[in-house]
């Protein structure tokens, strides 16, 4: 039989990785803006379209879907012709996955800053870019299983287990997450509210962490790793009870982010029992990992892309044990909502998804430009300063964290907060943040000298787009061998029966904690008290999702001694069931705002906005000015009243018609309250609509039947 001859596609990947470097570095200085203004708020340069509260999203972003979503395209098309010994099954849609993707990001970097956010974090993109996404990913997907099915090798090896399952799991988070109604052009509202909203959302937020950040640099990871120590996978049985362990916990880790919210307890027993169980699949892969390192770690000392891979193992190792331990619910009390998780965050980012990326694109592309690399020696100083400012970053964030956490549960021998006043807390950790954005600095360095390594690489030698190749075609199988193989060998034969598999062990988890949640009204009573938003209060609610104030602000306070004594009395899961969508947060830069309403005056949140400074000394909020001067845009409020009502909010029929005379009638009354502190400002202007929102918020039930 004689051998078919092929070419593999290496300018898709070359095209990948560029895309990779340029926005792994565009997205790493949007975080050190970010990381700056948290100890000097005037680096947002005095713009509404630079605060933190509207970069922050832009950051993620552009971290998760840019630099890791390019790098992840960029390991998959180059492993999965060689795994497969086959080309793309499309040239055609491989460069319109390529420049769609690319413009998808381009659309986050335009509205993303203009306050165009859903809210739902790591999914803020409005509805449009929500459907050009699930676009993208199908041709990325017909790409993906048209080239499995004219492959010419029988069996799948393990990396392409992982793309299957990230490409089924990434679209179901997708879609579920992405259920809104639109409203307008860049507004929607998501069909779920207030608790239900919140499960949906950290059921997509972890597993995108999961199966975007995870398994398909965990497919990259059994690839590439062999392929550098020159070394076979240590074991192909651990590498099964891994694959399917993971991809059937991972998923119903979510709860874990809600701990101590108005969740229902069973759900949150679920996501803590699960989430301990996670720590053997995910030390599976790292040992796997780790072990196919067994007699070549002398390679190791001269090696620098297998230097980044052992640190990105270890990294990974580190980030899955941690994980689980913070979803214990007695550590869960104190690190939630501090910089703990931004460090546990970071050390997973930086160590296990931008080290791996390092590594292997320093071992890739010199064999797409068959040529060596251009410097070792800068290689090797991209690995000491990328190591030194993930330390850097990571244990000044540890320890700002524990300070916070211990600091707000703090109470005095008399029975007294220690610290009553938030502030004295986010003054405490200032010189940790600084150093946080050293350490991010030594990285983005790191990650800036490999851009120019990698482009002096090119230019030493020629891209090989069309890289020749032959193997064999896929012969007919017999009967008999067939009969005898183990029983994961016959599935590895069988695509379309993998992803069937990998798609009903996910929905699992998903269905059987959201279910009960979705369709049994004991667990989320309603509380006859809680009225829904007037038309001026809808208006502010929206304007505050616009300016990213969740990003800082919780809207959940737990059943702790210390919050309710700070704070006042704790969340209420009926208090939500009209929030479209939840704005509970994850991290407070600033203290909660739950029971905000009532709490000062009308002027007093007029001069917060104004100059924060002037009301809290040492504050590091921005000033927010342009909400005084800016006018309300009230030509939205019918459509935003109608659309609320249809998803289950009891506005009586009609009521869109009059909403702007209540909105109006309400709007004076505030800017009739500030004239009397001898503050001037129009009923029209985005300010009061700020200010009736904010004193709404957590007043009802104080008005219980």
């Amino acid at each position: 039989m004689q051998p078919d001859k092929f070419y593999y596609d290496n300018k898709i990947v070359r095209d990948f990785t560029i895309a990779t470097l340029v926005w792994g570095i565009i997205g790493m200085l949007v975080g050190l803006l970010v990381a700056v203004q948290l100890y000097a708020p005037a680096a947002n340069l005095d713009s509404q379209y630079t605060t933190f509260g509207r970069v922050r999203p832009l950051h993620t972003n552009a971290v998760i879907f840019a630099f890791v979503g390019n790098a992840i395209f960029m390991g998959v098309y180059y492993s999965l012709q060689r795994l497969l010994k086959a080309r793309m099954f499309s040239d055609v849609l491989s460069r319109i996955h390529f420049w769609g993707w690319q413009l998808i990001i381009v659309s986050a970097v335009i509205t993303l800053p203009l306050g165009l956010t859903s809210s739902h974090e790591y999914a803020e993109l409005e509805w449009p870019i929500d459907i050009a996404i699930t676009l993208i990913w199908v041709v990325f997907g017909i790409n993906m299983f048209g080239t499995i099915i004219k492959r010419r090798e029988r069996h799948l090896y393990v990396a392409i287990w992982f793309y299957i399952a990230t490409f089924v799991t990434v679209a179901v988070l997708h879609i579920v997450n992405s259920f809104q109604l639109p409203i307008s052009a860049f507004k929607s509202y998501y069909l779920f509210a207030g608790v239900q909203d919140a499960l949906v959302q950290w059921w997509y937020g972890h597993n995108a962490v999961a199966f975007f950040l995870t398994t398909p640099y965990l497919g990259m990871m059994y690839y590439f790793l062999p392929k550098m120590a020159n070394r076979p996978v240590y074991s192909y049985r651990l590498s099964i009870l891994h694959f399917w362990a993971l991809i059937f916990i991972y998923i119903w880790a979510g709860p874990h982010h809600l701990l101590y919210t108005s969740l229902p307890g069973w759900a949150q027993s679920l996501g803590v029992v699960f989430s301990i169980m996670l720590i053997a699949p995910s030390w599976g892969g790292m040992i796997n990992g780790l072990l196919t390192l067994r007699g070549a770690w002398d390679k190791v000392r001269d090696d620098v892309t297998l230097k980044f891979m052992v640190v990105a193992l270890t990294a990974y190792g580190m980030a899955t044990f941690e994980g689980p331990m913070l979803s214990l619910k007695e550590v869960n009390a104190v690190a939630h909502f501090t910089d703990w998780i931004v460090a546990h965050v970071h050390v997973g980012a930086l160590g296990w998804n931008g080290f791996l990326t390092f590594g292997v694109i320093y071992w890739m592309i010199p064999r797409m430009y068959k040529t060596g690399l251009y410097s070792k020696k800068l290689a090797s100083f991209h690995f000491w300063i990328g190591t030194l400012g993930i330390l850097f970053y990571a244990i000044p964030m540890y320890w700002a964290g524990f300070t916070q956490g211990l600091m707000w549960k703090e109470f005095t021998p008399e029975g007294l907060l220690k610290y009553p006043n938030f502030l004295e807390t986010t003054l405490r950790i200032i010189p940790m943040h600084i150093m946080r954005s050293i350490g991010g600095t030594m990285y983005l360095a790191g990650v800036i000298v490999m851009a120019y390594n990698i482009y002096k690489t090119m230019t030493l030698g020629k891209l090989v787009e069309n890289e020749a190749a032959e193997a064999l075609p896929l012969p007919k199988m017999d009967e008999t061998e067939a009969k005898k193989e183990f029983w994961h060998r016959k599935l590895e034969r069988k695509p379309m029966a993998l992803l069937v598999f990998s798609l009903i062990v996910i929905l699992i988890g998903g269905v059987v904690e959201m279910i009960p949640t979705f369709f049994i009204s004991s667990n989320v009573p309603t509380i006859s008290s809680v009225k829904p938003y007037t038309a001026l209060e809808v208006q502010g609610r929206d304007l505050y999702i616009r300016e990213g104030c969740v990003n800082c602000h919780s809207q959940t306070i737990r059943p702790f001694r210390s919050e309710t004594e700070r704070y006042g009395e704790y969340s209420k899961a009926g208090e939500f069931v009209y929030d479209h969508p939840f704005l509970w947060g994850s991290k407070r830069t600033g203290p909660d705002l739950h029971r905000q309403g009532g709490k000062y005056s009308d002027a007093w949140h007029y001069n917060h906005m104004l100059d924060p400074r002037t009301m809290s000394p040492g504050s590091i909020m921005p000033a927010y000015d342009w909400l005084i001067t800016q006018e309300l845009d009230t030509t939205t409020t019918a459509s935003k009243i109608k659309a609320l009502r249809s998803l289950g909010v009891p506005y009586p029929d009609g009521y869109e018609l009059t909403a702007n005379q209540d909105l109006d009638k309400q709007a004076k009354g505030i800017s009739d309250n500030l004239a009397k502190d001898k503050i001037k400002v129009g009923s029209n202007k985005e300010i009061i609509a700020i200010i009736a929102y904010l004193q709404r918020l957590g007043t009802d039930i104080k008005a219980k039947n």
